[in-house]
């Protein structure tokens, strides 16, 4: 018998709930200054949706830096402080999200935060998105391996006590996107600052303004099908 609805809803956050990568875009230049280079187009969009250790290797390569543990240490710290600053002065909601998250908590979905950002900041970030919208959260950081890897979802399903294979993952990226759908899920797609090509199994959407529980229920619907078929 076909499942109609999703057990949870799993939300990415940067791109998909708040506007953020455009302040990872700052922090991200600023630290190829800070190292004595010069972030290229090509290196940030590859980043989006990348967690902190393939987003330094990623910064390093682009700059023709050797992967000195030192310095990619001191690159950290130096990013994250950079972020946090940023995070702390606010973080503008992307287009529809905000009553999109109370729409799925008031319809009575499970739900959680599922991002490649580092628990530290993830906390700053919920001071303003506010934690009542999620039963769970988790980072890449508390994870073997973050997205593109399916653990941080799988991690989140196994929070909620629900299968992953259940779930209607929420992404913005073919970074997050991917790891959801290795992990099993069903996928929503709506892109933010990169494009996503369409692809069996994603089910794309050009904005979260307007999403109801019919959109909730229709898309998992369809991605699932597309899945196993």
């Amino acid at each position: 018998m076909q499942v109609e609805s999703p057990a949870a809803v799993l939300w990415d956050m940067d791109g998909t709930l708040v506007d953020s990568e455009k302040v990872w875009t700052v922090s991200l230049v600023q630290a190829a200054q800070w190292l004595g280079g010069e972030l290229s187009p090509a290196a940030r969009e590859a980043m989006v949706g990348s967690n902190m250790t393939r987003t330094l290797v990623m910064l390093f390569d682009d700059l023709g830096l050797p992967h000195d543990p030192e310095r990619l240490a001191a690159a950290e710290r130096f990013l994250t402080d950079r972020t946090a600053d940023l995070f702390a002065e606010g973080l503008e909601w992307r287009p529809g999200a905000l009553d999109a998250l109370r729409m799925v908590r008031a319809a009575g979905w499970p739900t959680a935060l599922v991002t490649n950002t580092w628990r530290s900041l993830t906390e700053r970030a919920l001071d303003g998105i506010g934690r009542e919208h999620f039963d769970v959260s988790v980072c890449a950081d508390e994870v073997r391996s973050g997205k593109p890897d399916p653990d941080p979802y799988l991690r989140a399903a196994e929070l909620l006590g629900v299968a992953a294979s259940e779930c209607l993952a929420v992404e913005d990226s073919p970074t997050g996107a991917l790891a959801a759908q290795r992990a099993g899920a069903s996928v929503l797609v709506v892109p933010c600052d990169v494009e996503v090509a369409t692809a069996p199994g994603l089910v794309l959407r050009a904005s979260l303004v307007g999403l109801r529980p019919d959109d909730i229920r229709s898309s998992y619907v369809e991605s699932r099908a597309e899945r196993v078929a």
